[in-house]
């Protein structure tokens, strides 16, 4: 099958050269015929030497390759690399793990699918495209991830409505493509949660926090816990189970305070130590002085893009702050951020300068990412996109 050529100008060749899967548009040169946005093209150098086929895509990043070797992309071709993934999964051990079915099965660039989100939540598929590419191909994904689980998937739902560039002229609706869910309630470590990948952000659930929250149920033992930009409670039933006198949510959305009720309510029917507030986090912040001795902040990301990224920095800044300057001396923070722009350094820095404005002692207990069913791609190194520092305040 013949493809579109893409040329490149001469020296922008280098990053895939590297293996990074980004192609932007001030790299191109000349493009020989007029591709449809998704189409697969041909990337070649200057000098007509062969980088790579990715989907074409209007926009800043212009292309995204998913082949760095001249084959035919065939439904086969995509069925291997969901396979591959599958594999992973099942060699980390989370398929048919008793006590978690809830994880990433494909993690774009991370599974060198860019374009393309798959999470599971139990016998459920939550599907998000954020490239036209990959929305094209949307029927032939549902049938491969039909023969890879086979019975043991029972739903499929596309949530891309909102992730597809707004530009692209494709319209898709949210719902299921196979299948229906009714219990939309999945484990994590022996916990129970109600998912609502319909209305939720995301898929529904943030599934890159699982081993983070294992880790902060070690630490609440005996502490008042305050978990901020709670969205569905997961940080907050692990304290929990931890062992935490008192534990409070807080969000500024009502309904994210409705699921984490409910979801605590799944795993700790009518405990008294847990309350949830609908409140603006930095308000909630501003008056707390000494009364929690674990805090967690995981907000949304703060920037999304380049142009935003100074602001996103000075919000850290400004939230880290009021933690270190209001929680119990000897306390704990859980700190991270979400945002792919922002780079683990810039993210620490933000936090250091937080940590001199509150003139405290802080030391760094633990240094948090994503777990191993987010993958990141060696050659992208935008996809380690979750950091996170767990510090000790006195």
């Amino acid at each position: 099958m013949s493809y579109i050529k893409v040329v490149l100008k001469s020296g922008k060749d280098q990053s895939l050269r590297r293996f990074h899967p980004w192609v932007f548009s001030g790299a191109i040169k000349k493009i020989y015929g007029e591709p449809a946005e998704g189409d697969i093209v041909e990337v070649f150098d200057n000098k007509d030497g062969f980088l790579g086929l990715g989907h074409y895509q209007i926009g800043s990043i212009a292309i995204r390759i998913v082949s760095f070797k001249q084959v035919e992309i065939t439904d086969e071709f995509w069925a291997d690399k969901i396979k591959q993934a599958y594999q992973l999964r099942k060699d980390q051990g989370l398929i048919d793990d008793p006590n978690t079915d809830a994880y990433r099965l494909i993690g774009a660039e991370g599974d060198n699918m860019p374009g393309l989100i798959i999470d599971m939540y139990g016998d459920t598929a939550v599907v998000q495209m954020h490239s036209v590419g990959m929305f094209l191909i949307k029927d032939k994904i549902d049938q491969i991830l039909k023969d890879v689980f086979g019975d043991a998937l029972k739903a499929i739902y596309n949530k891309s409505e909102g992730t597809l560039p707004f530009k692209a002229k494709v319209t898709p609706e949210n719902g299921y493509t196979f299948g229906k869910s009714e219990a939309r309630i999945a484990l994590e470590n022996g916990l129970k949660f109600r998912v609502d990948w319909e209305k939720g952000q995301k898929t529904g659930f943030f599934v890159d926090q699982r081993e983070n929250r294992a880790l902060l149920e070690h630490y609440s033992k005996g502490k008042s816990v305050l978990n901020m930009f709670c969205y569905t409670g997961g940080f907050s039933f692990y304290a929990m189970r931890g062992g935490a006198e008192l534990v409070h949510s807080v969000d500024s959305s009502e309904r994210a305070i409705e699921l984490t009720k409910e979801n605590v309510e799944l795993n700790y029917p009518g405990d008294e130590r847990h309350d949830a507030f609908a409140v603006d986090a930095f308000k909630y912040l501003d008056d707390i002085k000494d009364k929690y001795d674990l805090i967690i902040l995981d907000p949304p990301a703060f920037a999304k893009h380049n142009n935003v990224l100074n602001n996103a920095l000075q919000g850290y800044k400004k939230l880290n702050a009021k933690a270190f300057e209001q929680i119990k001396s000897g306390g704990i923070i859980f700190t991270f951020s979400c945002s792919q722009v922002v780079s683990k350094d810039a993210f620490r820095k933000a936090v250091f300068s937080a940590a001199a404005r509150s003139g405290r002692n802080v030391r760094i207990l633990n240094q948090l990412t994503q777990p191993a069913d987010h993958p990141v791609n060696i050659y992208h190194p935008e996809g380690e996109y979750l950091k996170g520092l767990v510090l000790y305040v006195e």
